[in-house]
């Protein structure tokens, strides 16, 4: 399977991280080390790309693995993290085996992202953390125009879930691969059925929030 990510790697790993690299503007690595803070086993990032942020995994004391469906994505990460190609709804690792899981700026690259959920709660050690930073659901897709960053134009379409090209720039990955879709109430419940339990929300970018952190639990059984 050739992912879409393949055909824009090298354009992702040198021109889109090193445009971002020496800021924080959309609050990202805050909320990572806010969400996922401190620990001490495996962490597992699903959709990991390059592994722009398996330092920062470490940092906070985790050993950090990653798993990602782009080979080319998986070139530029050899070296920053021990990853594998897989299909994130088709993990092959076994039950209860990873201490925390996360998902950065990933979900909408993923069509199925409920069984991701399940797949990133399979895994999981009962108790152990998942950590989702995503764009923000309300606020970000192809019906959200954000080119006046004070005045965000929100269309119709926000309560269709579906997959599109759809970007207000053409400067960043959106227009490239696409992206799919989950209204607010649609990703949340999509937790809740994957048998995860809330604990903290964050957002960042500003004025208008861009992305949107939550940190759950697995039950413990």
């Amino acid at each position: 399977m050739r992912a879409a990510y393949d055909e824009i790697a090298d354009w992702y790993e040198h021109e889109f991280l090193a445009r971002a690299a020496g800021g924080d503007p959309l609050d990202l690595h805050h909320l990572l080390a806010t969400l996922l803070g401190p620990g001490g086993g495996r962490c597992l990032e699903i959709g990991c790309g390059t592994g722009a942020y398996a330092e920062e995994i470490r940092g906070l004391g985790w050993t950090a693995l990653g798993v990602d469906l782009s080979a080319g994505m998986l070139r530029h990460a050899a070296g920053r993290l021990p990853a594998a190609r897989a299909d994130a709804a088709r993990l092959p690792i076994r039950d209860s085996s990873t201490d925390a899981v996360v998902t950065m700026m990933a979900h909408t690259d993923m069509p199925d992202y409920p069984a991701v959920l399940r797949e990133a709660a399979r895994v999981l050690r009962p108790g152990g953390a998942f950590v989702h930073i995503g764009v923000h659901p309300a606020f970000c897709g192809g019906f959200a125009d954000r080119g006046d960053p004070e005045a965000i134009v929100i269309r119709p379409g926000y309560r269709d879930g579906h997959w599109t090209r759809a970007s207000w720039t053409d400067q960043g990955v959106r227009d490239k691969v696409g992206a799919s879709h989950w209204s607010l109430p649609d990703l949340l419940n999509a937790f809740l059925e994957a048998g995860l339990a809330f604990e903290r929300f964050g957002e960042g970018g500003a004025p208008t929030p861009t992305a949107l952190g939550i940190r759950s639990r697995k039950l413990r059984t």
